[in-house]
């Protein structure tokens, strides 16, 4: 009896261990995801200013790509161009919000990537406002990017728009919280079940 209690003691106590783990492997994915989106869009808009004239694009592609340089001080479509510092401050705050309350409660992989994603889009337009011309808060997005029918954007853009891609499917389609247990409608939810699962399984060990 004392044996089975300690074996059982032990097991759950790894059990309980492992979240601690995974937590940090999550945010650690978030970190990396981040990072080298940031990173890509930091570069490829340094290459766009330094390589390209703004009335001359560049077709690509048979004209499915073109590469046209810009300076937005807006938001999509270049609307709201007299309030620029008013998407810097909102892009700080979302920023700030995703960190703070978001990235704590992650408990699913997919999930990770897309905030990391989410942060990485956030941070590269930010970085735009923050310390390009005219000046802190008011500087102009780089947009070069361009597609048929489509307002010209830029890497962060894309990770922005991937992350709400991924956040729909896994929040609608798969029924995945961001803490990586399922709704109701799934008809089970996953980390209760799967401790429940667990400590039998270790009663009956």
């Amino acid at each position: 009896m004392c044996y089975l209690q300690a074996a059982r003691g032990t097991a759950i106590t790894s059990v309980g261990d492992a979240r601690p783990i995974e937590r940090r492997r999550w945010r650690l994915v978030v970190a990396v995801v981040a990072v080298a989106g940031l990173t890509t869009d930091l570069v490829t808009k340094i290459i766009a200013v330094t390589q390209l004239e703004p009335l001359i694009p560049i077709r690509l592609l048979g004209g499915l790509l073109t590469l046209r340089l810009i300076r937005n001080p807006g938001a999509a479509f270049s609307q709201g161009q007299r309030f620029t510092y008013v998407f810097a401050i909102a892009g700080i705050a979302v920023l700030c919000f995703v960190i703070i309350k978001l990235v704590p409660r992650i408990g699913h992989t997919a999930w990770a990537v897309a905030i990391g994603l989410l942060c990485a889009g956030v941070a590269g337009n930010l970085t735009d406002r923050l310390f390009r011309p005219p000046g802190v808060l008011r500087g102009h997005v780089i947009d070069f990017l361009e597609l048929p029918y489509w307002p010209i954007f830029n890497v962060a853009d894309m990770c922005i728009t991937a992350a709400a891609i991924m956040i729909m499917y896994l929040s609608v389609v798969k029924g995945i919280a961001i803490t990586g247990e399922r709704h109701a409608r799934s008809g089970r939810r996953d980390r209760g079940d799967d401790g429940d699962h667990d400590r039998s399984t270790i009663a009956r060990g």
